[in-house]
C-alpha cells in the first residue's frame, strides 16, 4: 500500500484500493447478494442520531449510502427497505423485527 492520508491510499501494484480499505458489506436488495461500501459505518453513523420514525431512518441511510455508492433510482424503494432491514437487524442486536419494515419511495 502506498500513499499518504492528504493524497489516499492506493495499491501499488495496479492502483485500486488496497484491500485491507475495502469496507464493502453484502445483503439482499431485491433478491441479490448486493455490496454496500461502508455500511457497518453508515448504520452505527445513523443510530446515533437517535431517530424513532422509519421513514427519517430510511431517509438517512440513503442519503448516507448515496455518498459512496451508486443507488439506481428505479430500485429506491428496494434499496431503502434493505437498508432499512439491516439498520434494525444492527440496532436489535440480530433480532427480527415482526412488522413489515417496508418504505416509502
Amino acid at each position: 500500500m502506498a500513499g499518504d492520508e492528504k493524497d489516499g491510499y492506493y495499491c501499488t501494484i495496479c492502483g485500486g484500493i488496497p484491500p485491507d480499505q475495502i469496507k464493502i458489506k453484502k445483503i439482499p436488495i431485491d433478491g441479490k447478494e448486493t455490496g454496500i461500501d461502508r455500511l457497518d459505518w453508515i448504520v452505527q453513523d445513523v443510530a446515533s442520531l437517535h431517530l424513532s420514525n422509519d421513514e427519517e431512518i430510511a431517509d438517512a441511510l440513503v442519503k448516507r449510502v448515496q455518498q459512496f455508492n451508486y443507488l439506481p433510482t428505479r430500485k429506491m424503494r428496494e434499496y431503502r427497505t434493505a437498508l432499512l432491514r439491516e439498520y434494525h437487524r444492527v440496532v436489535s442486536g440480530g433480532k427480527r423485527r415482526s412488522r413489515d419494515d417496508t418504505v416509502r419511495e
